[in-house]
């Protein structure tokens, strides 16, 4: 499976972006799907994920201003960022793993597609 993130740029604090991860080489319906962010000087981190069979998770910072959500028929997975901060400056990968469970989706390791990122900037 080959990932191909999209749809980073620069926004103003409190707008909003939409990701998207779009892959190939096979359908993804059976997959967990997850994005990553790494901002300069940290550590790789979880942002969101999502099972094949829809079931979502978010870390704390993002939940109730990002949406991940997933077209099986395009194989593309979305992360849709509202009320965007600084502090969201990084850049977003996204992950895919066959059958992930949902307690695994937060766990970077769980997965063994990666994309190859793209960046996002908060700032005025």
């Amino acid at each position: 499976v080959q990932l191909q993130a999209s749809g980073g740029g620069l926004v103003q604090p409190g707008g909003s972006l939409r990701l998207s991860c779009a892959a190939s080489g096979r359908t993804v319906s059976g997959y967990g799907l997850g994005w990553f962010r790494q901002a300069p000087g940290k550590e790789r981190e979880f942002v969101a994920g999502i099972t094949w069979s829809g079931s979502t998770r978010y870390t704390d910072s993002v939940r109730g201003r990002f949406t991940i959500s997933r077209d099986n028929a395009k194989s593309t997975v979305y992360l849709q960022m509202r009320s965007l901060e600084p502090e969201d400056t990084a850049v977003y990968y996204c992950a895919a793993q066959p059958r992930i469970i949902w307690s695994s989706l937060g766990v970077a390791s769980s997965y063994e597609h990666w994309g190859q990122g793209t960046q996002v900037t908060v700032s005025s």
